[in-house]
């Protein structure tokens, strides 16, 4: 870890945040590829992985995001949490709308339940839209602390930022395998498949650019930022992950998979951050 912290230090937060959200992007082709093999998982397996997810995301929310956020805030009392209360609403908002906006169909749905505008495209094309809106938080939220290092602010750090963003690639390993098996399963081929379910994560690497530029040379946007990351983040998982986790009966499989990411992510931020 410190080798990695080193090589990180050493570079262009903007970089340094290109690369990273690049190893995420990674995790994601790594967990898609399990349809190059098998041609269905396990759906207790699936879901308990799904709520791990939740739980991780949970967790950097708050312990990567929401907390530097509020430190890093001036004043005292309701002037010092402001800042992070306006930005955590304006992520859940900005998600809201794109949920509200961009077409795309949450996995194991009928095609009729398609949410946003209405439009042509197929099912499978619907189906990688509605993680790729899952992935523009994380993305955002790895590049914003690493804009914050590159701003000097202290409640920004190299490690937490490289922390975050392990955190985040063990998170979309089983995101990989559940965007990949259900296209499988509706007989698309397994290059295809696999194809879709990496594509879901590219995105990442260009909200982490964004994010981190816009911190370095906005800085007191910072922990609006780290929040509105966090804020979207959040709606990510109350609006469709915990959900999707429902749907199949193993309620109980995917709290206790919600559970462990949580606790996961929160040793990795507090040891390693």
């Amino acid at each position: 870890m410190e080798h990695i912290i080193t090589y990180f230090s050493s570079i262009s937060p903007v970089l340094a945040a290109f690369y990273a959200t690049l190893f995420t992007w990674g995790l994601t082709a790594l967990g898609a590829s399990t349809v190059l093999f098998f041609k269905k998982l396990n759906q207790v397996f699936l879901d308990g992985m799904l709520g791990f997810t939740g739980g991780v995301m949970i967790a950097a929310s708050f312990w990567s995001l929401l907390n530097p956020a509020i430190g890093m805030s001036p004043g005292e009392g309701f002037t010092k949490v402001m800042p992070a209360a306006l930005g955590f609403i304006g992520g859940a908002l900005f998600l809201f709308s794109l949920d509200k906006i961009l077409p795309h169909l949450h996995i194991n749905h009928p095609e009729d339940t398609a949410e946003g505008v209405k439009s042509g495209w197929q099912k499978t094309t619907l189906l990688v839209l509605a993680i790729t809106l899952h992935n523009i938080p994380e993305g955002l939220a790895v590049g914003v602390l690493f804009g914050g290092v590159a701003a000097g602010i202290p409640e920004a750090s190299i490690a937490g930022a490289v922390t975050l963003a392990i955190g985040i690639g063990i998170q979309n390993l089983p995101e990989g395998i559940a965007v990949a098996m259900p296209l499988r399963r509706m007989g698309m081929s397994r290059r295809k498949s696999f194809l879709y379910g990496q594509a879901s994560a590219l995105v990442e690497p260009v909200a982490a650019v964004i994010g981190a530029m816009s911190v370095a040379f906005f800085t007191p946007i910072l922990p609006y930022a780290l929040a509105f990351a966090a804020g979207a983040m959040i709606f990510v998982v109350v609006e469709e992950v915990i959900p999707e986790t429902q749907q199949n009966g193993n309620n109980d499989i995917a709290t206790l998979g919600l559970i462990a990411g949580f606790v996961v992510m929160m040793i990795l931020d507090v040891a390693l951050g």
